[in-house]
């Protein structure tokens, strides 16, 4: 098995692996084996990670920016084979990264990781049935080439090289910085003026961390300008209830209250996402009736909070114990609901006249997305075009043979999809080794039926500008099961480790 990426997907793929019966999935000559001495001999016949990066942990390793945190809770954002035992609700970027290196390390995955190497193409050969993979070492130069029976596409969605920033008119012309967070390096805002332009996950994390008079730096002012508005919604910082459950007067281990509070965690959010489906003005309603108690006796204008779509059209933001709302009334932050008409050389002229000063403009304006790290992907010397096929079970791509690329939940935990995905993984290969199958290919038509491929991509109907821009890039859905992404955990959880691999759109080859 040859696993592009070693962030959360490609980690907890390879962890899975280690921890799974290796006969069942590479055949009776190779036992298993995690010791990390055997690597050298062992890792080309068992799996290896491909990182085009310099250290592990993908996301968690490229962003730096004041604040990265999660946006989604630490127990189901943590692997379920590994439990996140600490009561902190929204886990900081840094505890992230820590929790998948202790991760890499107690599973004995270090040793199959070859950093600095970037997959530059894939090519399937239907005579010898494997994939080659071109490969770039970023270390020495060279140019190398690896074969492997099955790959594994852990790259997540979006491009690290560059995120997206429009060209603003007049930029030129403004005499400070310009930063996107994704290229945040050692930036110096202390008591400087910062205009954030964003309204997203990323601009909500910075505001409150940019002016928190407590870190090295403080900004002297900062004003988030969105375009339009989005839901935000507090949470807690800090949940105990595992404490309380596996407390001293308790019979519940520590291990049993983790099972029990990840499992309302999981609930609460499927809950809260099929509310929002299925009765949206009564969460537009909550979600209003939220802000509005966050801001109660200051003068911010609610209509900074007021989206003209319904919630989960986009993602929500949630804020840990209210931060965001606090910068906002602390009067060193605030929010401006505008369009920009040009920089100048003091800061941002807005359409309505307004007027930003700045000294530096931070461009939270989102991602630019791409599949298997922008790798080409070719099928006996054909060109495959991700962006026109269809994805099986959100996991296989359709006419793509011994090939799966993982992508998480966008309306929850990213982990909690990828954590099923990869047993999936591991049932599919296990299936074709007992029946002796080389090559397993997810097609589109079966028994007289024809699946119609349909807008939405993979990452559902998300409303997003990173979406939308990124819709000729992913693969689409189906018009039918299991074509279609629905974002359901326990659905998914019953078809990616309880429903049979042998179904009529999978095919088989000896």
């Amino acid at each position: 098995m040859l696993i592009i990426g070693a962030g959360v997907a490609g980690i907890g793929m390879a962890s899975r692996l280690q921890q799974f019966d290796n006969k069942k999935i590479f055949g009776q000559n190779i036992g298993k084996n995690t010791d990390s001495s055997a690597a050298n001999t062992n890792a080309t016949e068992r799996f290896i990670l491909l990182e085009k990066r310099a250290d592990l942990g993908g996301t968690w390793d490229l962003f730096n920016y004041p604040g990265i945190r999660s946006d989604s809770d630490a127990l189901t954002f943590g692997y379920s084979f590994r439990p996140w035992l600490d009561s902190r609700m929204l886990a900081s970027g840094a505890d992230i990264k820590d929790y998948i290196s202790k991760t890499a390390h107690e599973f004995k995955i270090v040793p199959h990781i070859r950093y600095r190497h970037e997959v530059e193409q894939l090519s399937w050969s239907s005579e010898t049935k494997h994939w080659t993979a071109t490969v770039i070492n970023h270390a020495s130069g060279e140019c190398i080439t690896l074969t492997a029976h099955f790959v594994v596409g852990a790259t997540g969605y979006y491009n690290f090289e560059q995120g997206y920033k429009p060209d603003y008119v007049g930029e030129a012309d403004f005499a400070g910085l310009i930063v996107h967070p994704q290229k945040w390096q050692d930036v110096d805002y202390h008591n400087k003026k910062i205009v954030l332009i964003g309204s997203g996950a990323t601009a909500v994390t910075l505001l409150p961390a940019l002016v928190d008079a407590s870190g090295e730096q403080t900004a002297s002012h900062v004003t988030m300008l969105q375009r339009s508005p989005s839901y935000i919604a507090s949470v807690p910082a800090d949940d105990y209830a595992m404490e309380t459950l596996s407390g001293k007067f308790s019979p519940l281990s520590k291990q049993q209250a983790y099972k029990l509070v990840r499992a309302r965690n999981v609930l609460v959010q499927q809950a809260t996402y099929r509310a929002s489906v299925y009765a949206p003005k009564l969460m537009k309603a909550l979600m209003s009736y939220g802000v509005k108690k966050e801001l109660k006796g200051s003068d911010v204008n609610l209509e900074h909070f007021s989206p003209d779509y319904n919630p989960w059209d986009q993602r929500v933001c949630a804020v840990p114990d209210s931060d965001f709302f606090t910068a906002l009334q602390s009067g060193r932050a605030a929010i401006a609901t505008d369009e920009i008409d040009r920089f100048t050389e003091t800061g941002i002229l807005l359409k309505s006249g307004e007027h930003l000063d700045a000294d530096i403009v931070i461009s939270a304006t989102g991602l630019n997305l791409q599949v298997l790290g922008g790798a080409k992907v070719t099928i006996d010397g054909k060109d495959v075009d991700i962006g026109q096929r269809m994805t099986y079970k959100a996991v296989m791509l359709e006419e793509v043979p011994n090939m799966a690329v993982l992508f998480g939940y966008t309306n929850a935990s990213w982990t909690l999809k990828i954590d099923i995905a990869c047993q999936y993984v591991l049932r599919l290969i296990s299936y074709m080794n007992k029946h002796h199958y080389r090559v397993a290919m997810a097609t589109a038509q079966a028994d007289g039926e024809n699946v119609q491929m349909q807008e939405d991509t993979v990452l559902g109907s998300l409303s997003a500008g990173y979406v939308a821009r990124a819709s000729k890039v992913l693969p689409k859905q189906g018009d039918r099961y299991p074509w279609q992404v629905i974002n359901n955990y326990l659905l998914d959880r019953i078809m990616l480790k309880y429903r049979k691999i042998d179904d009529k759109w999978l095919h088989f080859t000896r």
